[in-house]
């Protein structure tokens, strides 16, 4: 019975070498400060800017004007239904098409490029004739 027992003391020390590690290490990545967000950061130091007599300087009207997402045809409110064309520029659901707006993209030519890449001119070797 007393090798019984060493055995037992042995699986136990076995079991401890085994254990999982202290929960104290799982819980490090939440006690981390919280991420702050640059979009939620801005605004409030805005809003004491403008509330201020009215008066605003030029600076901060600028990104107000550069958050309203307007058409570049037509120059109409699209807000989140507008559409990116390839030429980088934004359009309402009326110009959206290339042909509408008189897009600078050059389709052709990047149709091209596309087709050259996915399918490569295959030769074949020489035959050599007897």
């Amino acid at each position: 019975m007393a090798q019984e027992s060493c055995d037992l003391d042995k699986d136990e020390t076995e079991l401890e070498l085994l254990k999982p590690p202290s929960p104290s290490i799982f819980l490090k990545p939440s006690q981390d400060p919280p991420i702050h967000r640059p979009e939620t950061a801005p605004a409030p130091s805005k809003r004491p800017a403008r509330s201020s007599r009215g008066a605003t300087s030029e600076g901060e009207s600028t990104p107000a004007a550069a958050s309203v997402k307007r058409c570049s045809s037509c120059n109409r409110k699209v807000g989140l239904t507008g559409f990116r064309c390839r030429c980088g520029d934004l359009f309402c659901g009326q110009h959206r098409y290339s042909d509408t707006h008189d897009c600078s993209f050059d389709y052709k030519a990047a149709g091209r490029e596309e087709i050259s890449k996915a399918n490569p001119v295959v030769r074949a070797s020489k035959i050599i004739k007897i």
